[in-house]
């Protein structure tokens, strides 16, 4: 298996915790740290020279059926990627590999064959996740997915409870460090102390990784907050340099989204299906990874104006990218529409073959929507629902849900079944 996903996402720890749980053997093998490491795969002419050399290597003993080796940095040590089919095949061991900038690094050297790696992509904790880290209970979660498939109102006691939790998702985000240091001490400048670290680290990671381009990558990441900001939230690379086209970034923009740091949402011509057939390649919003660094980048005090709930500031942004950030945990990939006759919706969605409008409302006046009243009305797109993300609790209005924000953890793409048995 190979686990894929920005850094500070939580792979290592979750790595180990599950061989921990599952094995009685544990190797964990570092390309950064163990320099030396690379000869196991550099130099070995089978599967069992290289199994001997693991064993020798990390001074363990290999049980076979019962031994994990955790190969980590892989992207320092490419031979290993390509070895893991023989590895596989002779079957003493399981293996996980893992790494940092995978999607940048590995995308030259996945030459394994289809059925020996199964590749898992992690991201920061959704909101659902971000419950459960506080001890909320099951019953506060059961009770909105109950209200959510039944489109009726929450109980005015949970809906209370979840807007403030969401509220506080807004500020701490997923990262697993920042969670963990709220749940350890509830001060909300420490965990912005740990969401400024982890920024400095992607920073340093782009001049790290990629030093021909590094500071128009750099340039372009230190943007994102400042144009998400914006009326219409859309990414320009003019904001860049003066006279600077999207021709000249794309490789910036497309190592941002490969190294899972930040989430593009794609304009569509039409919200028809297959969207991906729709999509304008240079028109696009940038999103952050993880709705808690966005905030956190953001200017000084902006938390606790978020966590208070004042009228004054534009949450428009960070709505819009939490929500961003849920779909794409889930598995969905978020577009948006923009016309000059219709108006512009926040984000169109496919489920199941059909499109999904999806409007994100920070203020009272949720109800209105101009655009997405012209797409609802349109025959040419016969679209069954949509969704409007507000404040307020939920209630359905013909073809159009009213739900809270936190509702759009319930968003999920369906999953195909098991088998699919066809014969002529």
């Amino acid at each position: 298996m190979l686990v894929d996903g920005a850094r500070q996402v939580g792979k290592t720890f979750i790595i180990r915790e599950f061989a921990r749980r599952n094995y009685s053997r544990f190797i964990e093998i570092n390309f950064l740290e163990d320099k030396g490491a690379k000869g196991i795969f550099e130099n070995s002419a089978s599967a069992k020279e290289a199994l001997v050399k693991i064993s020798a290597f990390s001074r363990s003993e290999l049980k076979r059926g019962d031994t994990l080796v955790f190969l980590d940095e892989i992207q320092a040590c490419p031979d290993a990627v390509t070895f893991i089919k023989f590895l596989v095949e002779e079957g003493s061991c399981h293996y996980i590999l893992s790494g940092s900038l995978l999607g940048v690094e590995l995308k030259n050297i996945r030459s394994v064959p289809v059925g020996y790696m199964d590749e898992v992509k992690m991201y920061p904790l959704d909101f659902e996740e971000f419950l459960s880290a506080n001890g909320e209970s099951e019953t506060l979660l059961a009770e909105a997915r109950n209200a959510w498939e039944a489109r009726t109102a929450l109980d005015s006691f949970y809906h209370e409870r979840l807007m403030k939790l969401f509220s506080l998702y807004l500020v701490v985000g997923g990262m697993p460090a920042a969670v963990q240091t709220y749940v350890d001490t509830s001060d909300i400048a420490a965990v912005t102390r740990v969401q400024r670290q982890i920024v400095a680290m992607y920073r340093r990671d782009i001049a790290q990784y990629d030093e021909q381009n590094a500071l128009r990558i750099r340039a372009v990441f230190d943007r994102m907050p400042g144009e998400l900001n914006k009326r219409n939230k859309r990414f320009y690379a003019s904001s860049i340099q003066v006279g600077t086209r999207f021709e000249n970034l794309s490789d910036e923009f497309l190592w941002l989204k490969e190294a899972g740091v930040a989430i593009p949402s794609y304009c569509v011509e039409e919200p028809v299906s297959p969207l991906k057939l729709a999509r304008k390649p240079s028109l696009f919003k940038l999103f952050s990874n993880d709705v808690g660094l966005l905030a956190a980048q953001y200017m000084d005090g902006i938390q606790l104006e978020i966590l208070n709930g004042e009228k004054s500031v534009n949450f428009g942004s960070v709505y819009e990218n939490a929500v961003a950030q849920e779909l794409t945990a889930h598995g969905l990939e978020p577009n948006y529409f923009n016309s000059k006759k219709q108006g512009e919706l926040d984000f169109v969605l496919e489920v199941a073959g059909k499109v999904l409008p999806l409007e994100v409302k920070s203020g009272k006046d949720y109800v209105k929507h101009a655009a997405l009243a012209n797409v609802m009305a349109s025959s040419a797109y016969d679209i069954p629902e949509a969704i409007v993300l507000c404040n307020g609790n939920i209630k359905k209005e013909g073809r159009i849900t009213y739900a809270p924000i936190y509702m759009a953890q319930f968003i999920l793409p369906v999953a195909l079944p098991e088998h699919m048995i066809y014969k002529i």
